[in-house]
């Protein structure tokens, strides 16, 4: 099998949610021509932009950005469809001159364009309860046709009674957010870590993390609070009005939207979204900077010092210098 070419240079800016990705990244993009490459699984979703702290149309207006609104919320979207898409843009970015920038929190999406995709994961008990409970209640070809909106190359070699196929496709897809039909493709995956080996010098990660915790803390209320205000139910609402999404869909799991949604419901009390909002989004934090803290390679700045965006413009600066892309 002929081996990929590498990918060409791409810096990488990443960070748990709150911590300024999207300022320090303008700041770049204002330093350095580029192109911004979002990785987050919630900002491919069009209609969830208050939720998602979606950048602003006035900041998308100032730099190219990509992988943002390209999936309807009833859509699903892997880490395997962001490899291919990311390594398609990094190369036509950098072939128009410009810095690829990748820009997100969703470390998942990082981590397989740095190493690949994982093995497919072990059987999960309480996933496989759920979905028994679920298929005792709406059937098997109920969680079929979910099937077929998730991982519609599985599905569509399955039959709807196939009780136990169907069972275990859905449950990978929900432990890991891919499809049953990525882990058999062996060959796509390989290719994936031959291209990601040969582009290992030509990638920097700077990661945006608190050296206190309680900061990011309280930019996340700040941040619910703010998102509150700006109409975020209402805009779940509409979401809801559709008629076609429900609860079990990746958009509608997404950080705040599972809890507005269960607040609309009925099913938390209105009262409390706002708590439980914030305690999911600081949950979400915590396991984004320990996937973070397992990538050796990354330059830290701590995004709570007063100094943090001129300090990753040094980064970014120093980084580029290396690379000749730009005067030391």
């Amino acid at each position: 099998m002929r081996t990929p070419a590498p990918l060409p240079y791409h810096l990488c800016l990443a960070g748990p949610t709150a911590a300024g990705k999207t300022a320090a990244a303008l700041a770049i993009a204002q330093a350095h021509p580029c192109e911004i490459i979002s990785v987050d699984s919630a900002l491919v979703y069009r209609g969830m932009d208050i939720g998602t702290a979606k950048p602003s149309a006035a900041e998308q207006a100032t730099v190219p950005h990509h992988l943002i609104d390209i999936r309807d919320p009833l859509q699903a979207y892997s880490a395997a469809e962001f490899v291919t898409d990311a390594q398609q843009l990094i190369r036509a970015i950098a072939a128009r001159g410009k810095l690829p920038l990748l820009v997100g929190g969703t470390m998942l999406y990082f981590k397989a364009l740095f190493d690949g995709i994982d093995p497919m994961p072990a059987a999960d008990p309480a996933v496989r309860a759920v979905l028994e409970r679920e298929a005792q209640a709406k059937g098997w070809p109920a969680l079929h046709a979910e099937l077929a909106q998730v991982d519609p190359v599985t599905a569509a070699r399955l039959a709807p009674a196939d009780s136990q196929r169907i069972q275990r496709a859905l449950e990978v897809y929900r432990v890991s957010g891919l499809p049953l039909s990525h882990f058999h493709a062996r060959q796509n995956a390989t290719e994936n870590r031959a291209v990601d080996a040969g582009s290992m010098p030509f990638r920097t990660l700077i990661s945006l993390e608190p050296a206190d915790r309680s900061w990011l803390h309280e930019r996340i209320a700040q941040r619910f609070d703010a998102m509150l205000a700006q109409g975020f139910l209402d805009e779940v609402r509409a979401l809801r009005a559709r008629g076609d999404l429900h609860p079990d869909l990746p958009s509608m799991r997404c950080v705040g939207y599972r809890q507005a949604w269960e607040a609309l419901d009925g099913s938390l009390p209105m009262a409390e979204l706002r708590e439980r909002g914030i305690a999911a989004t600081r949950q979400l934090a915590k396991r984004q900077i320990t996937w973070l803290r397992s990538m050796p390679e990354r330059v830290v700045v701590a995004c709570d010092q007063p100094d943090a965006l001129a300090t990753v413009l040094q980064h970014a600066r120093a980084a580029l210098a290396r690379q000749h892309l730009t005067p030391p």
